[in-house]
């Protein structure tokens, strides 16, 4: 059994009920339930007036026509008040809420109900005095429907019909006094309170309840539009013909057509499944029609009005009794997250530069080209490109120049191809060219030579004229290779055939190319091995003084003696040391051997050792040299370093620094093979050379009569002199050629005429056997280079007439025999046909065994011999 509240606990219980009844001051906001409570009361009030009204008029009525002033004037008292205080309730109702605080607005309401509630019983009692029964009847029935009225609009603001109830039975108490009535009216009056007041505590819990939700609703309203609004999110519902009935605004009006409102649309008329990458095979419409739910599907819009990409998922809604009422969805913006991956995609197979295709999409290209079904019946060719002269534009007018001057050749090289294959960058100054189903050669080299002629016209940048030119290596599978890795190799050769040739030109694989880069390679692995199992030596090639014909130094020449081999030449092997890195160790190795050597020598002869450009760029090299002859213990000035021009072509203040360091030590330096690299004559003024070696290609020859070699000599000992250089002539092979070189004012020769290089050992036994003197061996004198043949040839002397055999001939003379010439035979003047029917003179200038040297009276064009008759000296003979 519950238990009754306590007397402290009465005030608390009050209180409560105060504040359920929305009387409480603390009740300031405006609740749903409390709006739509006097939203109720201000519908029905007005019939609660007319009831009220009616009432008043009858009782009125009655009152006049019993002619009782008393109680008509009562009447009249208790309908205006009546009147006044439902206007009261009314406006209470209808403008309070807007402009009174809510308790308030209540408590208004409440007052006028308990003056309501009294005036309508004051009413009441008074018809239970009409005398007249059927009126008596009436007006009671009549006040009693107001009260009706009144009650049942009052009751949705549950204080005012408390107040209502509380004045009638207040009314009851004071017409009757306390008595048993008035007891039975307050009974149900406690019942009415009790019940008003549960009723007041369900619509001040359903309030709260309802508040609640109304803030969770409007925070997940706000949420939802801030996610729309500035997230990448957004929200989507059909109803059950797949028809939109919401779609985010700002989805909503990038899918918009033509103006036209997505909304009401279906939605396989709005997204489509984007074709480009599908996440499935199903469709929008096979779930919509399925009504099953689907997720994380990629759409793009139907009408393609934006580049636009979503991901969307849906699931179908039930409502209580599980019908379909459609589906409902979210979607995510999909549109960065692919510009991304399609930018990702494009660095990744394409050239940031310029644009073309780069190394793995070539590669990649080049495969599936190759691998296609029909490439063993189609060919394709591949094209490997080289930038001749880039890297000059680079080192002289900057690296931004150079990626501007890239991107034109990109688009030069782009336009020349065009669509018959597919062109890519494969880094530096690099290219490549794919060219499916083509393997005519004449096309591809025509196509070759356009691409050369496109890249080889000027280009202007920045105000700048550049030009460059371009060298193509061309393959062509599957005769040069099947697979992509053999196709690209072979068409490297190529390339480096194009380079070897000259630049500039295109060649296309031949098998000797690969059987060459074989040799290189097993040449490279030899060369590896070669130091280390001391297959090199160095010989030495004397330097003689002109005037003295005294040894004055030795040129150290590395020779390598391969144990399978043999002799390999230098001409052979250093490229290859300079290409592998190896020319470094080697160098250092002869740098030292000849230091050591020469140490056994007297003290005034020199030894000259080669330094490549390779060793001059390094840092470390006056540190070698310094090492060297500390270990040697020679003085430096019997060390000479012999420098190519090759060492200017990247010029510099770290060469300008490297000459500085090497004259600091107090070794002599040489200027090798002048004239032949890419120097000028401003070099000779910058650098501290002691002496310029003139190379032997304007030696050879310089002894024949007409040759301009020996002016050349001259020139360059004349500037020799100026600058206070020594010059020494190389390649000297035949004995003429040393009185020449002395009387041109070269002060040293080198060369065969004075032996070839031999080892140390042979060079300390010559020197001593010869006490440092040089001897002249080989040819005396210098002549044309010799045809051999056999053939017949007329000969007339002195009137006489004969068949001679010519054995061998050259431009200036020739040797024959079948001669018998009696005594002295030089000087004797002789006519010789040399072609058919054409006598040429000449003079004898010896004779012996059968056999006799002729020189002619002028150069003979040898080319000559080898075109044909002339067609009446055909006819004459055959007649």
């Amino acid at each position: 059994m519950r238990s009754l509240p306590s007397p402290s606990s009465i005030p608390l219980i009050a209180k409560k009920v105060w504040s359920d009844l929305m009387l409480g001051a603390d009740e300031e906001r405006i609740s749903e339930t409390q709006q739509h409570q006097f939203a109720q009361f201000g519908g029905g009030w007005p019939a609660a007036l007319i009831a009220q009204g009616l009432a008043s008029a009858l009782m009125l009525w009655t009152a006049a026509q019993q002619r009782d002033e008393q109680a008509t004037l009562l009447l009249s008292l208790y309908a205006a008040i009546t009147l006044i205080l439902g206007i009261a309730a009314l406006a209470v109702a209808k403008i309070g809420a807007v402009r009174l605080a809510p308790h308030l607005q209540v408590r208004l309401v409440a007052a006028a109900g308990a003056g309501l509630g009294a005036g309508l019983f004051a009413m009441l009692w008074m018809a239970a005095d009409i005398d007249i029964v059927i009126w008596q009847l009436a007006n009671f029935i009549a006040v009693f429907g107001a009260i009706v009225v009144t009650i049942t609009v009052m009751q949705s603001v549950r204080a005012a019909l408390l107040s209502f109830a509380a004045a009638m039975v207040v009314g009851i108490m004071v017409a009757v006094g306390i008595g048993v009535m008035s007891g039975i009216a307050i009974t149900f009056f406690g019942c009415l309170a009790f019940t008003i007041a549960g009723m007041a505590r369900l619509d001040h819990i359903k309030a709260a309840a309802r508040a609640a939700q109304s803030n969770q609703d409007a925070l997940a309203r706000r949420l939802v539009h801030e996610f729309e609004d500035h997230g990448s999110g957004w929200f989507w519902q059909t109803d059950r013909h797949g028809r939109l009935v919401y779609l985010s605004t700002k989805v909503a009006e990038e899918v918009a057509a033509n103006g036209a409102s997505a909304i009401g649309q279906l939605l396989t008329a709005v997204f489509k499944v984007d074709s480009a990458s599908p996440d499935t095979e199903r469709t929008l419409g096979f779930h919509l029609s399925s009504r099953t739910s689907f997720a994380d599907y990629s759409v793009r819009p139907v009408a393609d009005v934006a580049e636009r990409w979503w991901s969307i998922s849906g699931r179908p809604m039930m409502d209580a009794m599980n019908r379909f009422q459609g589906f409902v969805g979210s979607g995510s913006d999909l549109t960065q997250k692919r510009q991304s991956e399609a930018e990702i995609t494009r660095l990744a197979l394409f050239d940031g530069l310029t644009g073309l295709a780069n190394r793995q999409r070539m590669r990649l290209s080049l495969d599936q080209t190759l691998a296609a079904p029909q490439s063993g019946t189609r060919a394709t060719s591949l094209f490997l490109l080289d930038l001749d002269r880039f890297k000059a534009v680079n080192d002289t007018l900057g690296h931004q120049t150079g990626d501007t001057l890239l991107k034109q050749v990109g688009q030069r090289l782009q336009r020349s191809v065009g669509d018959a294959g597919l062109v890519g960058r494969l880094g530096g100054d690099e290219f490549k060219v794919v060219l499916p189903r083509e393997a005519n050669r004449d096309r591809l080299a025509e196509l070759a030579r356009t691409i050369i002629a496109s890249l080889s016209q000027p280009y202007f940048i920045d105000g700048s004229s550049i030009t460059i030119g371009c060298s193509i290596g061309i393959a062509i599978a599957p005769e040069d290779g099947a697979d992509s890795e053999t196709l690209v190799r072979n068409a490297d050769l190529a390339l480096y055939a194009a380079k070897a040739d000259g630049r500039g030109i295109h060649r296309f694989y031949r098998a000797e190319l690969l059987l060459g880069a074989q040799k290189r390679k097993q040449l490279e692995d030899d060369l590896r091995k070669a130091l280390a199992q001391d297959e090199f030596h160095v010989a030495y090639q004397p330097v003689v003084c002109t005037r003295s014909e005294r040894i004055v130094g030795y040129e150290a020449l590395l020779r390598w003696d391969h144990p399978t081999r043999g002799a390999v030449s230098p001409a052979d092997f250093i490229p290859v040391a300079e290409d592998c890195g190896l020319i470094e160790a080697i160098g250092e190795w002869v740098l030292r051997t000849a230091c050591e050597d020469a140490a056994t020598w007297p003290n005034g002869i020199r030894v000259a050792v080669n330094v490549s450009p390779i060793q001059f760029a390094n840092p470390a090299l006056p540190a070698i040299v310094t090492s060297a002859l500390a270990r040697s213990g020679i003085p430096a000035e019997r060390l000479e370093l012999e420098i190519t021009e090759g060492v200017f072509l990247n010029e510099s203040a770290s060469s300008d620094n490297m000459f500085r360091a090497l004259k600091g030590i107090g070794v002599r330096l040489a200027l090798d093979d002048f004239g032949t690299g890419y120097s000028s004559l401003g070099y000779l003024k910058k650098a501290p050379f002691d002496k310029i070696k003139i190379d032997q290609s304007f030696v050879k020859g310089a002894a024949i009569a007409g040759n301009r070699n020996a002016a050349i000599i001259k020139a360059i000992v004349t500037l020799a002199d100026t600058l206070g250089m020594e010059t020494t002539a190389e390649g000297v092979e035949v004995q003429d050629e040393i009185q020449l070189i002395r009387d041109l004012g070269c002060s040293h020769i080198q060369g065969y005429v004075y032996g070839k290089a031999a080892r140390a050992a042979v060079v300390i036994e010559h020197l001593q056997a010869t006490g440092g003197m040089a001897t002249a061996v080989g040819f005396r004198a210098s002549r044309s280079p010799r045809s051999s043949m056999l053939r017949s040839a007329r000969i007339t002397t002195e009137g006489a007439e004969g068949e001679v055999r010519i054995r061998n001939m050259s431009a200036t003379g020739a040797m024959i025999d079948g001669i018998e010439i009696d005594g002295d035979a030089a000087g004797i003047d002789i006519l010789i046909e040399l072609l058919e029917d054409q006598m040429f003179p000449a003079k004898l200038r010896w004779a012996a065994d059968g056999k006799a040297g002729i020189e002619f009276a002028q150069n003979f064009n040898m080319e000559r011999l080898s075109q044909p008759a002339p067609a009446a000296a055909a006819i004459r003979r055959s007649a």
